[in-house]
């Protein structure tokens, strides 16, 4: 098992908006081959940053099978603008 650890650091004020768009995202990553359980924290410190916990089976199912992937494209429409 890989645990992969992201550090998500969102424009001010788009908080909310992000939630949402993670909402819709999290339906791809959750459908990818080698996925196990993710988890989306926010921090209580710094008010638009959050800890984005991901377990693959291995690192290729995120490094080959999701990040080279169409699906990780909508992804990142979704979400890397935050």
């Amino acid at each position: 098992m890989v645990l992969e650890v992201a550090v998500l650091n969102i424009k001010s004020g788009k908080e909310n908006e992000f939630e949402a768009s993670f909402s819709v995202a999290q339906e791809i990553i959750s459908s990818m081959h080698g996925y196990k359980w993710h988890q989306l924290q926010k921090c209580l410190e710094t008010k638009r940053q959050y800890i984005l916990l991901v377990q693959w089976a291995c690192l290729e199912d995120h490094t080959v099978g999701f990040r080279q992937s169409s699906e990780y494209q909508r992804w990142k429409d979704l979400l890397h603008h935050y």
